[in-house]
């Protein structure tokens, strides 16, 4: 994911507009570009060897480039946007914004796999050894972790319950411990669904030994993976765990969209909160504290609750496509700098 600079150095033939500077200044110019760009070599340097003052070095590079003598391309793999992902990380005011090539066959499709291929490349960049890093329950935090190849010494926790205890194996207990395999680190699964019949069951849930050794952790975290969901079918979990009666209620006070049993409506503002008593979830207030919070979404049908999300200010990074980057760039007004982590309902 590391961008890369070709530089191209070249001589008599630079072009019409670099035939303005006589022959030995062509010369100079070329020698002195590919000892800076080239060899790595410091103006200072280049001046002691030329006999020349750095300042003279500086003008002479910088006409390089302006006369063509010295071209410069930034290039990074094909399927990263780098121009979309800069304009996507000011405009949120994001620490990391990292915006893929949607795949062409698959533009309705949510959270596109190539997404936690690149989250997981983006994770290795940023958990430090020591970090406390936690997974959310997701399709593509499972992603994510399939796809982890690297990671230094850290400890990895579950954030959240998952959508079916039966297929915990294959899901975010498994993406746990995957990157605690991968990393070499202390593992800290929670065995039990996200969602509860009622809040005195999930109580008695986050009092187990088990689950309760991982709650004591969230505090901990300092890098987190989440995924987003839209309030729909297919593409929340929360959403399709529900009776029809408790999603018509929670879509009366506006929800837009979903992240780790947290539910916000589209400006961000945290809505229907009585349903985290009956989930096992790290906390919205906790999540807020956790110095790195990287989100992975992508897809049209999310793009609105990408929004709303990142409007919320509990996540500091995103991983997204070029199709919902598209929808957020012109989504309503500016938003306010998510690295404030500010709480849109106030204190």
């Amino acid at each position: 994911m590391n961008s890369s600079e070709e530089i191209a150095v070249s001589g008599m033939s630079a072009g019409r507009s670099a035939m303005r500077m006589g022959p030995a200044e062509l010369v100079q110019a070329a020698a002195m570009a590919r000892r800076f760009y080239l060899e790595g070599k410091s103006k200072i340097q280049i001046a002691e060897e030329f006999g020349v003052s750095r300042f003279k070095v500086a003008r002479v590079l910088e006409t390089a480039l302006e006369r063509d003598l010295v071209r410069i391309e930034i290039r990074v793999p094909a399927e990263l946007d780098a121009e979309r992902s800069d304009a996507l990380r000011a405009r949120y005011g994001l620490r990391h914004a990292v915006v893929v090539e949607s795949p062409a066959e698959a533009e309705e499709t949510p959270d596109p796999e190539n997404l936690g291929e690149v989250a997981a490349d983006l994770l290795a960049e940023l958990v430090d050894e020591g970090d406390v890093l936690g997974l959310a329950w997701g399709r593509s935090t499972i992603h994510m972790a399939a796809a982890l190849d690297k990671l230094p010494p850290c400890t990895v926790v579950q954030l959240t319950g998952v959508y079916d205890a039966g297929t915990a194996e294959r899901g975010s207990v498994e993406a746990v411990r995957r990157a605690a395999q991968v990393s070499g680190g202390d593992a800290h699964p929670i065995y039990a669904p996200m969602l509860l019949p009622d809040a005195a069951t999930a109580a008695a849930l986050r009092h187990q030994t088990g689950i309760a050794r991982a709650f004591e952790y969230f505090d901990k975290v300092t890098v987190a993976c989440v995924s987003i969901g839209s309030w729909e079918p297919g593409i929340s979990t929360v959403h399709d765990m529900l009776s029809d009666e408790e999603r018509s209620h929670y879509a009366s006070l506006g929800v837009a969209a979903e992240m780790s049993a947290h539910l916000f409506d589209a400006d961000g503002r945290r809505v229907g909160r009585d349903l985290g008593e009956r989930c096992i979830t790290v906390k919205a207030d906790q999540l807020r504290r956790i110095p790195e919070v990287v989100a992975i979404a992508g897809g049209q049908r999310k793009a609105a609750a990408i929004d709303a999300v990142l409007r919320s200010g509990l996540v500091t990074s995103l991983v997204t496509d070029t199709s919902a980057a598209d929808y957020l760039m012109t989504a309503g007004p500016t938003p306010r700098p998510a690295l404030n982590r500010a709480d849109p309902d106030g204190p």
